[in-house]
């Protein structure tokens, strides 16, 4: 029989806060690797939970100023713009109320080099912190923010940005326009114990490092990569399950719980959960295939919406067996204009869509078996996003009726409109719970029009109680278009999966 060595059986019980044994593999995940900086007295050390995508980082070091640092950096090199994001977290009460983690882009490892850092401190206070010289002295911009869990640090040309928020808040920024950091520098996580003789534990979770869109570009033309993700709304982790060079959008969580079915260049794939294999659905001739695709209730049927060439290249509504089928049955008819889908009535008879008709975007009811439409709502405005909730009592859907989109419910014949949201943001696609308790929907900010949604943003995913209430930030996405264009719920509704960005 074998048996542990008592050093491994300490080691295992120091680790059972964390719940889960710490896979050393591959100890630095979507990082490079890791070092410590400066003359630090006690080495540090990077522990990877890959099941959960989390770091443990163990640093030393007296300080992280003057013209001297001592810390320990898991690190990778980047060129250019980007985003990192981290949820962030000190293990235990600690020693020196001055004690640093957080996000940290440095040119060089010396300890004296170049850097622009988000650092959170033991005693609350957040200061993007700089030095711009190298061997010159580090100065700082302190923010109205205090222990903080989200961190971010963006880098626009010469200008960094930190952004901080408690979990479910708007984040707090603080912005630094005069960078003389390299376009190459390397970038990365730290923690820095303000005590040569004490090593300090932090812990980070849903970390991302994000390569944002060119803004030379042109949406709708050029793609960045997608990240698939799935988020706990009770937990508020999230876990990215797999990721691809292309365009991937819109989620949709199968009823029984097995499979995401997404689009990607005009098909629709299925992504077993399970095996965490994709396979292509037959879609037959409608291989044109936006990200407007949505199952029944029941989990039986699947409608889409197919750009059709011999309808002005039009997108057009369609219905077929979940399974797939070479021949889908269109449901609105031609020469009416292009028809968005969004959501199916409880009893399979109807679905509801986003219409132009008569130069206007409205939302219309339509019976899958006759055709026939049903105008819901007339206003000058956009109106989108039309979706049953799973008793049928109400649609919801969003419209900048008000001059801001913002969220509302009618009952199924178009009366009785609530207005549902009420703030400066701009909410789209209201997503049901399965049990009928929740709303989950995306937000943009002011800096994007209110009739918009385009891809490559800073996003909320926001969730609320169905009759209204103060919205609850879940998570911070760089997403947009593409990201939960259609019901996404997990069928316990638990979970939530949707798509994020980087190049």
């Amino acid at each position: 029989m074998n048996r542990l060595n008592p050093f491994v059986i300490l080691l295992l019980f120091s680790l059972m806060p964390y719940q889960k044994l710490i896979s050393q593999t591959d100890p630095t995940g979507i990082f490079f690797s890791h070092m410590d900086i400066g003359a630090v007295d006690h080495q540090g050390n990077v522990s990877y939970l890959s099941d959960d995508q989390e770091y443990l980082i163990e640093g030393s070091g007296k300080n992280m100023w003057f013209d001297d640092d001592q810390f320990h950096y898991l690190w990778k090199s980047i060129q250019g713009d980007f985003i990192l994001r981290a949820q962030v977290k000190f293990v235990g009460s600690g020693v020196d109320p001055h004690r640093k983690i957080g996000w940290m882009a440095r040119n060089s490892f010396r300890p004296n080099s170049e850097h622009v850092s988000a650092a959170v401190h033991g005693d609350g206070l957040v200061s993007l912190q700089f030095r711009d010289s190298i061997g010159g002295d580090t100065n700082e911009l302190t923010s109205s923010d205090t222990s903080p869990d989200i961190v971010e640090l963006e880098r626009r040309g010469n200008t960094f940005i930190m952004g901080t928020a408690k979990l479910g808040q708007p984040l707090k920024k603080v912005i630094y326009e005069d960078s003389k950091l390299n376009n190459e520098v390397f970038v990365g996580l730290f923690v820095c114990s303000h005590n040569p003789d004490v090593v300090e534990k932090a812990i980070f979770r849903n970390v991302r490092i994000i390569k944002p869109f060119d803004e030379s570009g042109e949406q709708y033309q050029d793609y960045l990569g997608s990240h698939m993700e799935v988020l706990d709304v009770e937990t508020l982790h999230r876990k990215i399950l797999f990721s691809s060079a292309h365009s991937i959008q819109a989620p949709n969580w199968t009823t029984d719980g097995k499979a995401l079915i997404y689009n990607s260049n005009g098909y629709l794939y299925r992504y077993d959960l399970q095996s965490g294999r994709t396979s292509t659905i037959n879609t037959g001739f409608a291989v044109r295939n936006n990200n407007d695709h949505v199952l029944s209730f029941d989990g039986k049927q699947l409608a889409i919406s197919h750009h059709d060439d011999e309808d002005n290249g039009d997108s057009a509504i369609y219905t077929l067996p979940v399974e797939g089928s070479s021949e889908p049955v269109r449901v609105t008819k031609k020469g009416l204009g292009p028809s968005y889908l969004h959501g199916w009535s409880a009893d399979a008879k109807e679905l509801v869509f986003t219409g132009s008709r008569n130069n206007q975007y409205d939302i219309y009811s339509v019976e899958i078996a006759t055709g026939e439409e049903t105008q819901l709502t007339d206003t000058e405005g956009l109106d989108d996003g039309p979706e049953y909730d799973p008793s049928g009592n109400f649609i919801y859907f969003n419209s900048n009726r008000t001059g801001t989109m913002q969220l509302y419910r009618m009952k199924p014949d178009g009366s009785g409109v609530e207005q549902l949201t009420f703030d400066d943001l701009n909410d789209w696609f209201p997503h049901i719970s399965p049990d009928g308790k929740k709303i989950l929907f995306l937000s943009f900010g002011t800096d994007v029009e209110s009739g918009d949604h385009p891809f490559y943003k800073h996003v909320y995913l926001r969730m609320m109680p169905v009759s209204g209430g103060e919205p609850k930030i879940l998570s911070y996405v760089y997403g947009g278009q593409g990201t939960i264009n259609v019901p996404s719920w997990s069928p316990d509704s638990k979970k939530v999966a949707f798509v994020s960005n980087s190049n």
